[in-house]
């Protein structure tokens, strides 16, 4: 099996909701369904980095990195053939800017009681429950 792409997420936070995206139409992986939003790790860019340009170029607002949340390996099927990811999903606050639909379909700002209602991508569905067992808390 290849090696996994690296890859980031954040589960951004502003007075008690949570920002989600809609992946656009025209995705080759999982069109339409939501996610936490971030990118691939370019290289020479730290995660860190990657998930502040990637919130910057997909809805156009600051955030401020709270901690590592969790490093989550999931493989997706790509045309018959596996590809492996490494997700490294951060806990973030929204710091400035109104969200946009830059590179995106959709966005919401909700609940977390109201994450399950939504259909994830296959590789953040982990990411919701751990989320939410740790709000549970």
């Amino acid at each position: 099996m290849s090696q996994p792409v690296k890859v980031t997420a954040a589960i951004i936070r502003k007075k008690g909701l949570i920002l989600i995206a809609q992946r656009k139409h025209s995705s080759w992986l999982e069109s339409d369904k939501w996610e936490f939003p971030g990118g691939k790790i370019e290289p020479g860019e730290t995660p860190e980095e990657c998930l502040v340009r990637e919130i910057q170029e997909e809805l156009g607002i600051r955030i401020a990195l709270d901690q590592v949340f969790m490093v989550h390996p999931y493989t997706y099927m790509k045309e018959g053939r596996p590809s492996p990811i490494e997700l490294h999903v951060f806990l973030a606050q929204w710091v400035s800017g109104e969200p946009q639909c830059l590179d995106c379909q959709d966005f919401r700002w909700v609940r977390p009681s109201e994450l399950r209602s939504y259909p994830f991508v296959a590789g953040d569905l982990a990411v919701v429950e751990a989320f939410l067992r740790q709000q549970s808390v």
